[in-house]
């Protein structure tokens, strides 16, 4: 992930769960101390984040409907799922996603 991209999910996440995401809030979310952990988000945002919190922040990408959902959490497509529940099941996925990252604002 670039630190463009990274820029864009923040952007992303804040309209998925109805509010602007802060650096501060953004730190929050990948587990950063608060003492320092906006200024190393704003330094992502530059150069894009490494490691665990990249793998982190794109299962936490699919919050939005701007971003795909991962293959491996992607159950809605199997032959046991009917066709037609598929998007109310994609919608429940992303919707409990968003709760996650409001739990994790606090």
């Amino acid at each position: 992930m670039t630190g463009p991209e990274f820029r864009q999910l923040r952007i992303d996440l804040g309209e998925a769960i109805g509010r602007p995401l802060t650096a501060a809030d953004m730190a929050r979310l990948c587990g950063l101390p608060p003492a320092g952990g906006a200024d190393t988000i704003r330094r992502w945002e530059v150069r894009g984040p490494i490691g665990p919190v990249a793998e982190r922040l794109r299962i936490l990408a699919m919050a939005s409907e701007r971003y795909p959902i991962l293959e491996k959490f992607n159950v809605f497509d199997r032959h046991d799922v009917a066709e037609k529940d598929r998007p109310a099941a994609r919608a429940q996925f992303r919707n409990k996603l968003r709760e996650e990252v409001l739990e994790r604002l606090g």
